[in-house]
């Protein structure tokens, strides 16, 4: 008996010792878009980010997007990361709030009173951008993009 645990103790200590013979689990590196907001006036406010994965809504409606985040401004730049995405094809519409009202405010007909941008530098002719012009092909891994934000 006193062989026996003296083998096991050595079997789990040589073990122990080696360290690579135990099986590893590590997380895969989530699918992920990295988006650099760019051209923004000034650091007040904040930053919305949609990612979107039809032209169902884009880029008005953001609660028809896949994803939404938001976020801070320095030095007049912004970063929006949407994780976990699958690969597709997807567009990007961002807004700058610069008065932190949760919304894109407008002026008359609709024309955006703050700063706004889409994937690809995707523009509207007498309106918003449309999803195809806007639209990227995504395969998986890390994607960076950048979206220069307009004011109107």
């Amino acid at each position: 008996m006193r062989g026996s645990v003296g083998r096991l103790i050595f079997l789990f200590a040589a073990l122990l010792a080696r360290g690579s013979a135990l099986p590893q689990t590590q997380d895969p590196q989530p699918n992920r878009l990295h988006v650099e907001v760019v051209g923004l006036h000034s650091d007040q406010g904040q930053v919305f980010c949609a990612l979107y994965s039809s032209r169902d809504g884009f880029p008005k409606q953001s609660e028809k997007a896949l994803a939404r985040v938001s976020s801070a401004i320095a030095d007049k730049k912004a970063v929006c990361e949407f994780s976990g995405i699958a690969p597709g094809t997807y567009a990007i519409s961002v807004f700058h709030d610069e008065n932190s009202n949760g919304k894109l405010d407008t002026k008359f007909l609709g024309i955006p009173r703050e700063g706004v941008g889409a994937s690809n530098g995707a523009k509207g002719h007498l309106g918003p951008p449309k999803f195809e012009a806007a639209a990227f092909s995504f395969s998986g891994g890390r994607l960076d993009l950048k979206i220069t934000i307009n004011y109107l």
